[in-house]
């Protein structure tokens, strides 16, 4: 088994809310990721999926300290390093390093290609290469798949998919260990999509890359995940290998995720049975009691309510297809494989 390279305990990440303008007054807090554990493994990529507002993007940036945690861990090869500041913080950050969703908007325009490259070398200048730094931002472009000859180009000059290919080269310069991507193919046409997925892949066999791959899109992240975690409302309510998730699913969330999946094959697509959800996702500034799901669970009942379900595995599970799933009442279901 391949060992813990980041582990997160308890991760709890509020944001308060605040009356008055004088003498503010804490009236609530927004639970934008509220008791999320998980580990990801060298070498693996753990895909993180949920309805938009869940805390995905939200749990990437404490990860990364770009938002300080309210309470919890985040152990980096078991050091924690979620209240670390200054040089220490920055030291640990080099190993760590983030795609964005958005190629349009995360790359200066001001700035070449090969400024935006070869900054972090500024930033860590303990790390860069002592030779030719042009040379080895031109050797990063050409990993992923760029023309070595564009380095004096800026982003307006690129489509959006060479954008996010300089993103990724950005993230590659001071050799992590691990990147976090945050919906880096959302904002790109489907064959492009394919094409980055297929770098991310390429590069991580190349350097022992670890993701962690955030996405709404759940085929895409069966396509790159070695396993997967479900969010809901700043919870994680399943997570196990993509094939746990996608053909033994128990939680109801997750059930309905993967009846929304489109099929292209008609008869399957007219075989399979689609669920429904009622309602939309409540506030994280006031979610409901016990069961953060209950209030569109088809299986509620009165204990969801009351008592907080536990990440565990169900009893019902067994052997090869046993996973972790937070829910009163799982069950297989078989349009969950679909």
């Amino acid at each position: 088994m391949a060992e813990n390279i980041l582990e997160v305990k308890d991760l709890v990440k509020h944001y308060p809310l605040t009356q008055g303008i004088l003498f503010k007054k804490q009236i609530g807090a927004v639970k934008a990721v509220d008791g999320i554990s998980f580990e990801l493994k060298k070498g693996e990529t753990l895909g993180i999926v949920g309805e938009s507002g869940c805390g995905k993007s939200t749990l990437a940036k404490v990860l990364m300290n770009l938002e300080r945690a309210t309470s919890g861990q985040v152990l980096f090869k078991g050091e924690d390093i979620s209240k670390l500041q200054g040089a220490a913080l920055k030291a640990v950050r080099r190993n760590i390093q983030m795609v964005f969703q958005d190629p349009y908007t995360s790359l200066n325009p001001r700035m070449t290609v090969g400024d935006i490259i070869g900054e972090p070398f500024e930033i860590h200048p303990e790390v860069a290469p002592k030779g030719d730094r042009r040379k080895a931002v031109q050797d990063l472009l050409d990993v992923v798949g760029l023309n070595p000859e564009y380095i004096n180009r800026y982003p307006h000059q690129f489509s959006g998919g060479q954008r996010q290919r300089i993103g990724i080269a950005r993230g590659l310069a001071l050799k992590p260990e691990i990147i976090i991507c945050d919906e880096p193919v959302s904002a790109l046409d489907v064959s492009v999509q394919a094409q980055v997925i297929n770098l991310l892949e390429q590069l991580q066999g190349e350097f022992g890359l670890s993701y962690m791959f955030i996405a709404h899109d759940l085929s895409i992240v069966r396509h790159i995940s070695d396993r997967v975690g479900v969010m809901y409302l700043g919870k994680m309510i399943e997570i196990g290998s993509d094939a746990e998730i996608y053909e033994n699913a128990t939680h109801p969330y997750t059930q309905a995720l993967l009846s929304a999946v489109p099929v292209p094959d008609p008869t399957a697509r007219e075989s399979r049975d689609r669920i429904i959800l009622n309602g939309d996702i409540p506030s994280p500034a006031n979610p409901p009691s016990g069961c953060r799901f209950r209030t569109r669970c088809w299986k509620a009942e009165e204990r969801c309510a009351e008592e907080i379900p536990l990440l565990a595995v169900p009893s019902l599970l067994e052997g090869p297809a046993a996973h972790e799933s937070a829910c009163h009442f799982p069950e297989v279901r078989e349009q969950a494989a679909a």
